[in-house]
């Protein structure tokens, strides 16, 4: 070890000491481990500074997390050495420094001169942000004093020009990190909500734009800040979002149940935050000081925009002589002119509105339900417009029921949103929907509620069922409508559980969907886009090319039923397929083609992003099925679907793939490792271990989902159906072939879905000699097998 590097060895020791106490040592709780380490290095620090002589005429400064006394666990000392042009100031800087870095210890360094920290304060806004936060640690408290002034001076004076840069900064901030409050797994420092946008009112405040943060936002700053703490020392290093296979132990050490509730506790106080920002950049707009023809202007002008509500300095108001207790449509009213101009409810328009309207009574008047559905149907406005009034407690009066979801973190991972923040989401997403079906109304009301059974012990769908029913009452709708409704929320995954657990081609299939809806093609027809919806507001690639195909073809298929036309039956195999089943009985040999997908391009090529259908025909024996998967794997090919035909003793393969990176590859080298695998020349186990080896994205044992095995019996087609959900990893559908085949399972057909790093894969089986039932141990059998091969 170095000189230098012994210099900082009690440092060294006694943070370890912090982090890691010893049997016998009492474990600190997160505030008081931020305020020991702050006092550790302050102290080491002062003591380095007298030691090397940093006295007269230069000051050692502590910016970010040290200077605001919020040290978390492995987080970078940010310090400034200021000097009045000492010669010797670089050396006394080396002198600091090295120590530190020679232990290890991470480092934000800069030496200026008063002058410099001014300019640099004036020319770069992160570095002004980072100042704001400065604390004096040794050195002449004079020339600190001087520097720390005139920062905020500078701050002060240059915060109109700067402005405008200031919330671009923040909006791209917020872009690339995405919001702590329904985000799965939030950026706690940099994510809209999270610490940053603390330290951001700190800053307005600074520029006395806005007063000093209120209590609830210290509450939320305290509890991002443990749970950031607890996120450091778990992890042993710098890390700033939180993956859900951390979130219970930090929930244990915080004493706050599971991660479920450490994610509603972390939701609510993010959208505090994330509202009390909101509401500040609009206060700081507009208290900028106005200078030239601007400063001459009257106040402004209060423009109408609706009955009771007009725009006042950029955002939506009230009118002088509106009032809520004799315009019960008033809240609503207000909410839908914000989505339609795209202005912001006033913060003082919400707190009137808080106190002054009252419950609507049931039935709701016709205005407040017309007013309703014009603010669902908005788009995108709803979704901060709903977020005002729920943050000013308007929301929840309208819905009571809202509050069984408020916050309520997701059960799958393919979920990304918050369910109520989904629910919004949806409803947002419907809205481009509209225009498809015969009752929009319904469908904005459908999607808004159609998990608002969750949050609670039963199956959410049969809650939500009766709350939808509930709240279509209270509304006033028809009776007829109710129903309609009720339904919608009953089986809105009807048709996409369906689609990707049935074979849609099965008539008995659609008989069961038909049945289920009692012939109601206009609630078909409001499922179909719900489900578009849905998925599109549940997170990326769940909505992707083939789950459309699927069902559509469902509801196709159901839409004749209903309608009394025949259903249309399997098409037969294509002149494609004929031909490459004549190729195969003649070699003797796999053949392949490959082609765009029906669920991509049509009539035109195929971009590299939209999924293909590969065509396999081989002999039709067991095993056929994990050899061509094993292929396109060996290809890097994620199989999205497979469809499982034979003809004259040849199984006809489609697999509908897309590639995980880069462009489909050439079907004569599909066809060559296929025949390769066939005759033995190419061990196909062995390349997918050295492929997965050498190119598979490391996945640590703590990041896998463990996997988990579904049965289905449908009593109208007599199939049965095997689901496995796990983490996706190349070969995945091979290994789970080979299994199913080991066990004399024969796969009638295989769908497969892929939910970024999850997988939802749904196997029809029979036994090879027959059987359909599959007897009890035999399932132990199939399952164990099937775990074993997601596992290995």
């Amino acid at each position: 070890m170095s000189t230098t590097a012994g210099i900082a060895d009690d440092l060294v020791r006694a943070r370890a000491v912090l982090l890691h106490p010893g049997p016998g040592q009492r474990r600190l709780a997160p505030e008081a481990l931020r305020g020991a380490l702050v006092d550790l290095h302050d102290f080491w620090l002062a003591s380095r500074a007298a030691t090397i002589g940093l006295t007269e005429g230069v000051a050692l400064i502590a910016v970010g997390a040290l200077g605001r006394r919020e040290l978390v666990p492995y987080s970078d000392l940010d310090l400034v050495m200021v000097h009045d042009r000492r010669p010797d100031a670089d050396r006394l800087a080396e002198a600091m420094w090295y120590p530190l870095w020679d232990a290890g210890i991470g480092l934000d360094h800069s030496v200026r001169t008063p002058g410099q920290v001014v300019e640099v304060a004036t020319t770069d806004l992160r570095a002004a942000l980072g100042l704001l936060e400065a604390r004096h640690l040794a050195g002449e408290r004079a020339l600190f004093d001087k520097v720390n002034s005139a920062v905020r001076q500078s701050w002060r004076a240059g915060i109109r020009t700067r402005f405008d840069e200031l919330v671009e900064l923040t909006t791209a901030r917020w872009e690339r990190n995405g919001d702590v409050a329904h985000r799965v797994e939030p950026d706690l420092k940099n994510g809209r909500g999270g610490l940053r946008d603390v330290y951001l009112l700190d800053a307005l405040a600074a520029a006395q734009l806005i007063d000093r943060p209120g209590p609830e936002v210290a509450a939320a700053r305290l509890l991002l800040l443990d749970v950031r703490t607890e996120l450091h020392r778990l992890a042993g290093r710098n890390r700033d979002v939180l993956r859900a296979q951390d979130a219970d132990d930090i929930a244990a050490q915080l004493e706050m149940g599971d991660r479920f509730d450490l994610a509603r506790a972390l939701s609510g106080a993010a959208r505090t935050v994330g509202y009390a920002v909101d509401v500040a950049l609009r206060a700081a707009r507009a208290a900028l000081p106005r200078r030239g023809l601007a400063a001459l202007r009257r106040a402004p002008v209060r423009r109408p925009l609706d009955e009771g509500v007009v725009e006042h300095n950029g955002e939506v108001a009230l009118a002088r002589d509106a009032t809520a207790a004799k315009d019960p449509a008033l809240v609503l009213r207000v909410a839908a002119t914000a989505a339609r101009t795209g202005l912001p409810i006033a913060a003082g328009t919400l707190a009137r509105l808080a106190d002054t309207a009252p419950e609507l009574r049931m039935p709701w008047p016709r205005a407040a339900v017309a007013e309703l559905l014009s603010l669902l149907g908005s788009g995108r406005p709803l979704v901060d417009v709903v977020e005002a009034l729920d943050r000013g407690g308007l929301w929840g009066r309208l819905f009571p029921e809202w509050g069984a979801v408020r916050d309520l973190p997701p059960r799958d991972r393919a979920h990304v949103w918050t369910v109520d923040r989904h629910l919004v989401e949806t409803c947002a997403q419907a809205a481009r929907l509209t225009t498809r079906v015969a009752r929009p109304d319904l469908l904005l009301l459908g999607a808004l509620l159609h998990d608002i059974g969750k949050g609670r012990e039963e199956d959410h769908s049969v809650v939500g069922e009766g709350l939808g029913t509930q709240i279509g009452r209270r509304l006033g709708l028809p009776e007829r409508d109710v129903l309609t409704l009720a339904a919608m929320v009953r089986h809105h995954l009807l048709l996409p559980d369906t689609a990707t657990r049935r074979d849609p081609e099965d008539e008995a299939t659609v008989t069961r969907v038909v049945s289920t809806l009692d012939g109601d093609a206009q609630l078909l027809e409001l499922l179909h886009a719900l489900a578009e919806a849905d998925s599109l507001a549940t997170g990326p690639g769940v909505w992707s090319p083939w789950k459309r195909a699927l069902i559509d073809r469902l509801v196709r298929r159901c839409r004749a039923a209903m309608i009394g036309e025949p259903i249309p039956q399997p098409e037969p195999l294509d002149e494609l397929r004929r031909e490459l089943v004549a190729r195969a009985e003649a070699s003797g040999r796999p053949q392949i083609s490959v082609r765009p997908s029906a669920g991509g391009a049509r009539d035109r090529e195929a971009s590299p992003d939209e999924p293909s259908e590969v065509l396999v025909a081989l002999p039709d024996l067991p095993g056929s099925l994990s050899v061509a998967a094993g292929v396109l794997a060996l290809h890097s090919l994620e199989v999205h679907v497979a469809e499982l035909r034979s003809h004259q003793g040849i199984a006809v393969d489609t697999f509908t793939v897309s590639p995980r990176f880069g462009r489909m590859p050439d079907p004569a080298v599909l066809r060559e490792d296929l025949i390769r695998v066939v005759d033995g020349s190419l061990d196909l186990a062995e390349a997918l271990a050295r492929k997965e080896r050498d190119y598979a994205r490391p996945v640590g044992l703590e990041e896998r989902v463990p996997p988990r095995v579904l049965w289905f019996d449908d009593e109208a087609t007599g199939a049965v159906v095997l689901e496995l959900r796990g983490s996706d990893r190349i070969g995945l559908l091979h290994r789970v072939a080979v299994a199913l085949e080991s066990c004399g399972a024969d796969v009638r057909w295989a769908k497969v879905e892929t939910l970024g790093s999850s997988v939802v894969d749904s196997f029809c089986l029979v036994e090879v000699d027959g059987e359909t039932s599959l007897p009890r141990p035999v399932r132990r059998k199939i399952e164990q097998a099937v775990l074993e091969a997601a596992n290995s």
